[in-house]
Order: structure tokens, then C-alpha cells, then sequence
């Protein structure tokens, strides 16, 4: 379970306005870290089931909540996996050309810049 410090910070970097608290980035942002420390747990306790359904069911709703911010504003979903470092597979993404075209592009700049 996060502390309430981190999860504020997740919150300030990630909200849309001032007095945002729950927006798909900030819930995908704190279930992100979730996710991490649960993975983290498991590792060292392999036999803690109850932990490992936890685990399933927040990688469902991140998953869902990720498909949703997808159909509806996919520079804030391109924008989101980026900051987060995401993996997500090809066959998911609806324009998945686009993405990974803006990502060649960045790293282009990158390494121009220096």
C-alpha cells in the first residue's frame, strides 16, 4: 500500500488541474506504483495468494482504465505511457504506427540535441 506522501506526489505530477484527484492519470499513475510494490512483495513471498489476486485485479483495472483514456484522448495515453514507462503491446495500441513513428522521432531530436 502506498504512504500518503508518495501518492501525493503521484498526484501532483500527474492531475490536470489544481484541484484534481481522480482522473485516469492520476489513478493509472498511483495503481502504477501499486502494481510495483505488490510485485515487489510477491517476489519474496511467492505462497501469499490473497496478495497475488490483489495484484491481478489492479493490473485489470489499470488496464481498463488505460483502454479508456485510449479511445477517448490518445495524445493524454501516449503522453501517460511515456512518463510511466509502459510496455504496450503492438496489436493493443489503435494507431500503433503513429506511436511508435513520435518515439523514433523523439529519440531523432535526442540525439541531435547533442
Amino acid at each position: 500500500m502506498l504512504d500518503k506522501k508518495k501518492k501525493l506526489k503521484l498526484v501532483e505530477q500527474f492531475r490536470t488541474h489544481k484541484s484534481d484527484t481522480g482522473s485516469c492519470e492520476v489513478q493509472v499513475a498511483i495503481l502504477t506504483e501499486e502494481i510495483k510494490e505488490l510485485t515487489k512483495h510477491l517476489k519474496s513471498h511467492k505462497k501469499d495468494v490473497s496478495s497475488r489476486r490483489g495484484l491481478l485485479a489492479k493490473v485489470a483495472l489499470r488496464h481498463k482504465l488505460l483502454r479508456y483514456l485510449e479511445r477517448e484522448d490518445e495524445k493524454r495515453f501516449l503522453k501517460l505511457v511515456k512518463a510511466l514507462k509502459l510496455k504496450i503491446a503492438k496489436k493493443e495500441l489503435k494507431n500503433f504506427e503513429d506511436y511508435f513513428e513520435a518515439e523514433a522521432e523523439e529519440k531523432e531530436e535526442l540525439e541531435d540535441e547533442k
